[in-house]
């Protein structure tokens, strides 16, 4: 599919995070989409009833953040990636990426990320 819905770097303060301390304080984190749709029906139509909104996607991403708790960003993408795939029939792909810009490390870095792609052909 060369047809792709993306949310890039959604902010969102949670608690994830194996250490106690991350779970009490809490951090920023970043969340990414990447949607394969074929959008070429609501291309002609201009409907977005023939699409996948971007706007729901990130509410179902900000939702298992925030309301839910994980030790591991792999735990956390995959939620996510659960969730919207069983909300939107559309998407045949769905990439999620998570970032964590303060993770507890003891190096100068940026941030640290898990990245994982899920589809409908997976089961």
């Amino acid at each position: 599919m060369s047809d792709h819905i993306r949310v890039h770097r959604l902010a969102v303060f949670a608690r994830h995070g194996v250490l106690p301390e991350e779970a009490a304080i809490g951090q920023r984190f970043f969340i990414s989409l990447d949607a394969a749709v074929d959008t070429r029906a609501a291309g002609a139509s201009d409907d977005l009833t023939k699409s996948v909104s971007y706007a729901d996607m990130a509410d179902v991403a900000v939702a298992v953040a925030t309301v839910r708790r994980f030790n591991l960003l792999e735990a956390l993408a995959e939620a996510i990636a659960a969730d919207i795939l069983a909300g939107f029939p559309l998407i045949e792909t769905l990439t999620v990426r998570v970032d964590k810009p303060s993770a507890p490390v003891q190096h100068v870095l940026d941030s640290v990320s898990v990245e994982i792609t899920r589809s409908r052909a997976d089961g």
